[in-house]
């Protein structure tokens, strides 16, 4: 053992590896890179050895300590843009195929629209009528995602239910037969 480095148990190391699980971001980084300075002498090939931690992560995490400015992570701008922003044209084309089988909720208690084409049949609507090639269209489950986000849910139109029959019903047509008897 090196001259400023303290003994770790097992139990040390779990409760320390948990304290920083619990953590995000610059958080996360300021903890690692304190336990590194104090229980590792600063050594970060230490750290990564010791408790797992990733080793451009703890330096990151010294660094920030050391200049007391902290990064910033931009998450926001990460991942793939939305099928819309990529093809506007895309949604004006499934909204024509979609709005003429479509219908408000019946008891109007929620924003939805249903409609009776499934996502894949719009896929190969957009490729028949439209003229969209395969390659320029995203998957269906993209589609159906997409038809989600425009608040339409796949459910069967629904139909005017007909009135159980009750017994006054009976009772009335037997009045109806007796008459036209007489």
């Amino acid at each position: 053992m090196k001259k400023g480095e303290r003994k770790l148990t097992d139990l040390h190391v779990r409760t320390i590896k948990d304290g920083a699980r619990k953590l995000t971001g610059g958080n996360r980084r300021a903890f690692q890179a304190q336990v590194t300075l104090e229980h590792l002498d600063g050594n970060v090939r230490k750290a990564e050895s010791v408790f797992g931690w990733s080793r451009k992560t703890v330096e990151l995490g010294l660094n920030e300590l050391r200049t007391g400015i902290t990064c910033i992570g931009n998450f926001g701008l990460r991942g793939r843009p939305r099928v819309e922003d990529e093809h506007p044209q895309l949604v004006e084309d499934i909204l024509s195929l979609v709005e003429p089988q479509s219908q408000t909720d019946p008891k109007f208690q929620g924003r939805f629209k249903y409609t009776r084409i499934t996502a894949k049949a719009v896929r190969q609507a957009l490729i028949d009528e439209k003229g969209w090639e395969e390659e320029q269209l995203p998957h269906e489950n993209t589609i159906g995602v997409l038809l989600n986000r425009l608040d339409y849910r796949l459910r069967r139109v629904q139909k005017s239910k007909p009135i159980k029959r009750v017994a006054e019903t009976d009772a009335m047509f037997e009045n109806v037969h007796e008459q036209n008897e007489q």
